[in-house]
């Protein structure tokens, strides 16, 4: 995934922002590639964004690392029981997520955060890949926000889970469960997506976020702080 160079217009960015740099973070080595999903290979819980950042995962190299999301999302995930420390500074701060993975449908950070449907659809056999080796033990998915929504349900799909036509649409608190062949079903949440834009105007609040996350934890099987 690291070398890949589909999109020629998201190699441009990630490259270009790779040399150019913030400011802040002028004596840092970019990663400027495609970014991994991060977390177990065996995780119960699944994550789903949109795509790395600019100066986030595209300088780190890990998912939702290094930006204001990545603030909120691991710091909900630390306050519920599911990481092991409230931040997520670069790939080597010793955070380990338990039970749970994060990816995106897109692996390069876009212009201005927003892949075109093309990438999305030329990036989906990544995801669709990642989905399928993790069948075996997944069972719940957070979808983060309403592009992320329409990426995972042809995604799911592909990889082997059933999904109801027409497909549901996008709300905070959907819940949709997605039949297996083998009856290994996945409960898929929809959430609003940690953005500086839905987190700094209250769209999405931290409680509402730990809301979602302990419902997919317990629907996962997975040990979580009731309360947090």
């Amino acid at each position: 995934m690291a070398g890949c160079r589909a999109c020629p217009r998201l190699v441009d960015w990630r490259e270009e922002v790779a040399r150019t740099k913030r400011a802040a973070f002028a004596d840092q080595t970019y990663w400027g590639r495609p970014v991994p999903g991060f977390g177990p290979p065996d995780a119960r819980l699944l994550i789903l964004g949109l795509a790395p950042a600019a100066h986030g995962g595209n300088r780190t190299g890990r998912m939702f690392t290094g930006d204001r999301s990545g603030d909120v999302l691991y710091r909900a995930l630390y306050d519920v029981g599911l990481a092991s420390q409230p931040t997520a500074v670069h790939a080597d701060d010793g955070l380990a997520l338990h039970g749970v993975r994060v990816t995106s449908p897109v692996h390069c950070a876009p212009p201005a955060n927003k892949p075109t449907p093309r990438e999305r659809d030329t990036c989906r056999p990544w995801l669709v890949r990642e989905l399928r080796l993790l069948r075996p033990t997944v069972r719940a998915a957070v979808v983060l926000g309403a592009f992320g929504w329409q990426a995972a349900f042809p995604a799911f799909a592909e990889a082997g889970w059933s999904v109801p036509r027409p497909r549901p649409a996008f709300g905070h608190g959907t819940r949709v469960t997605l039949p297996a062949p083998n009856g290994d079903d996945l409960d898929v949440f929809g959430c609003f997506h940690v953005s500086q834009r839905n987190t700094f105007t209250g769209r999405l609040t931290p409680a509402m976020l730990r809301e979602v996350l302990r419902d997919a934890a317990r629907v996962a099987g997975l040990p979580y702080l009731e309360g947090s």
